[in-house]
């Protein structure tokens, strides 16, 4: 299977595993990682907001927040201008552990480009967003 997709696949799917194994002590999934990135400033979004940044339906945020909640990553209060929303932010705690959290994923890169000379990362990362580019184009 030389077709770049198989290795993304399969790239996307190790990371993950390993992105989880490693987070799990902060208490941290590789699955709340565009909730996280977008919350890290202390700020307050919608669910509807969060599911567009994220790429997601609404359906697999509502899940994904009601365990992050759970967990104590994330709390939601009444959204002053909707009554039939609720704005969603990071917990002080998870915020606290945040950058332990981006130390643990910069290893992680660091350790799959091991071996890359320094223009050999640059040219990986040049390829990889005009790749991504090609497939937002192709999502619409």
């Amino acid at each position: 299977m030389k077709t770049p997709g198989h290795y993304f696949s399969r790239i996307a799917r190790g990371l993950s595993r390993i992105g989880d194994a490693r987070l799990k002590e902060l208490g941290f999934a590789t699955a709340q990682l565009p909730v996280l990135t977008a919350l890290r400033d202390g700020g307050a979004l919608s669910q509807t907001e969060l599911a567009r940044l994220a790429k997601v339906e609404q359906p697999t945020m509502a899940q994904l927040l009601t365990r992050m909640e759970r967990d104590g990553v994330i709390r939601r209060r009444p959204d002053p201008r909707d009554r039939r929303s609720s704005l969603v932010s990071l917990t002080d705690e998870a915020r606290a552990r945040l950058p332990a959290g981006r130390a643990i994923l910069e290893q992680g890169n660091r350790e799959a480009t091991a071996g890359l000379s320094p223009g050999e990362h640059d040219i990986l990362i040049d390829l990889l967003q005009r790749v991504l580019a090609n497939i937002e184009r192709m999502e619409g």
